[in-house]
């Protein structure tokens, strides 16, 4: 049986990458950081019940104490039941795309504190559009240059929000 990105007779790496029992524990336990993040904040601010109602940390902290009960027992059933859980989260051939999503994303993240947010935008949008579009270089280079310039005179210009600028903005006096 083929597949839509596969050939019969060719060779593929459906193994699984990782069972879902990791990323499961992974994000519980970010949940558990969250409520913990949120819980203590409201207590700084007040929980109780004040003159004019409830104080700001009143709803805040019940939310923080369901998210943390909620986030505690997915963490414990998944501890629990570690040894046995086979559930496949993602096979080697999934996640391919997924990364070749997420490191050109991360890149650009970086790229954004050192170099604003113009320069590395036209470039993002530009790799996506030849890499995963496959559009032709007039194309590519109209909208990756035409996307940024946008946001500029949109943002900067005519609702004057600055947005991140690098040191190529700083030359042209930005």
């Amino acid at each position: 049986m083929t597949t839509p990105n596969h050939q019969e007779g060719e060779d593929r790496d459906d193994r699984p990458a990782t069972l879902t029992r990791g990323p499961e524990l992974i994000v519980a336990l970010i949940i558990v950081g969250l409520a913990g993040l949120v819980i203590t904040d409201s207590m700084r601010v007040g929980t109780g019940w004040g003159d004019e109602g409830p104080q700001a940390g009143y709803f805040p902290f019940y939310v923080g104490l369901i998210l943390l009960t909620a986030s505690g027992l997915i963490v414990l059933t998944t501890l629990l039941k570690w040894g046995r859980s086979k559930a496949v989260f993602a096979t080697r051939e999934e996640l391919v795309p997924v990364f070749q999503m997420l490191v050109p994303m991360v890149i650009y993240v970086v790229a954004l504190v050192y170099l604003g947010i113009y320069l590395p935008s036209a470039l993002l949008i530009g790799f996506f559009m030849r890499r995963h579009g496959d559009f032709a270089w007039p194309l590519t280079l109209g909208v990756s240059v035409g996307v940024p310039l946008a946001f500029f005179l949109v943002f900067e210009k005519w609702f004057l929000v600055p947005l991140p600028k690098g040191p190529i903005e700083n030359m042209l006096g930005f």
